[in-house]
This record gives C-alpha cells, structure tokens and sequence, in this order.
C-alpha cells in the first residue's frame, strides 16, 4: 500500500469520527480543550485498533496464505458495502445524545464505537503488509483522524452540518475500491506472459 492508499483508507475509515465530533461539538457547546482532547481519543482508537487488528492477520497469514488477499478484500468490501447500506437507509450512527455527560470516558466510548471498522480492516492489512509497513499506515490513520475530528469540532461550534450520507457513500466506495485494486494487483503480480524468455542473468547455470 502507497501513501496515497493509505491517506484514502483513513479518509474512507474517519468518517464517523467527523460525524461524530462535529454532533459533540454543536450539542454539547464544547470548549476547544475538549475538542482537542476528543480529537486526541479518536485518533488513538483510530490508530490502535487497526494495529491490534493487524496483529492477528500477522499471525493468522501462514494458516491462510493461499487467500488472504481474497480476505482482506472480502473485509474492505464488507465494511464499504455496510456504510453504503446504511448511508441508504439513514440507519443513524453513534452520537453525543446516547450519554448523559461529556468527559475523557465519553470520548473513549466514541472513539471505540467510530473505530470497529477500523480493527476489522486491520486484520486485512495484517494479512496483505508487513508489520513495519502497517506501523506508517497506521500513524497515517491515527493523523488523518486527529486533523479530521479537529475540522469536526469547528463545524460543529460554528452550526455547520456535515453531508453524513453523502460523506459515508463515498466512504464505502472507497474501501470497496481499495480492495478492489488490492486484488487487481495481486493478480497481475502473478501473471506472468508465456513465451517471454527470462532474462540471461536469471537463468539457472
């Protein structure tokens, strides 16, 4: 995965979270302490739950090698086909309104809620990347999720609504894009044209 793949994935995956702190912000009048503060929580549960993830498809590659693209690619296009399916039906997401208070224990019981997707396509990044490339991904997301909650908060403070259905469309074309690509370059990484010599320096002696 590129950088811009990754970038894509944590755009697709924030999405919630922008939701999420742009309804905190307007209903509950935060100040720009707690926006920080929830925007900080969001971004370690986006990040962390992806590397836990990924842990597990590290060690679950070697029992499924043969099709773990196939598994990561069935994981990025569930999620994706879910947020479309839901954006269409306007089933609603997690809000501010279903807790009583505004604290650090809120903002963890959001940023766990926003970030289950995020644990499920880690598995998938498990299986397909080596740990050290799943660590600059990771970190990728958890940034993207910070500044992306940040954006959050001020439309919120300022009454600005964000598009969620339209946001959350694109968001599942998105992952379902990834894992499409993902499987296309799995497949032309094993193709090889027949009749095509290999080269002299790689022949056997």
């Amino acid at each position: 995965m590129n950088f811009v793949e990754a970038l894509l994935l944590a755009l697709a995956l924030c999405v919630d979270s922008l939701v999420v702190s742009t309804t905190t912000a307007f209903k509950s009048k935060m100040a720009w302490r707690q926006g920080l503060l929830m925007a900080f929580i969001f971004g370690l549960c986006q990040g962390g739950f992806p590397l836990a993830g990924a842990l597990i498809g590290d060690v679950a590659r070697s029992f499924i090698e043969a099709v773990d693209h196939w598994v990561a690619f069935g994981l990025l296009a569930f999620i994706g086909g879910r947020m479309i399916l839901e954006a269409i039906q306007n089933k609603p997401g997690e809000n501010v309104s279903t807790y009583q208070r505004i604290n650090t224990s809120t903002f963890f019981l959001l940023g766990v809620a926003t970030s289950i997707d995020a644990f499920a396509v880690g598995i998938g990044l498990g299986l397909q990347e080596t740990l050290v490339n799943v660590l600059w991904i990771v970190l990728t997301i958890g940034v993207v999720t910070i500044l992306v909650s940040l954006l959050g908060v001020y439309l919120g403070k300022r009454n600005i609504p964000v598009p969620e259905k339209s946001a959350n469309i694109i968001a599942g074309v998105v992952l379902i894009g990834l894992g499409v690509g993902q499987i296309v370059g799995d497949c032309l990484a094993g193709w090889a044209p027949a009749g095509i010599p290999m080269p002299r320096t790689l022949v056997p002696a």
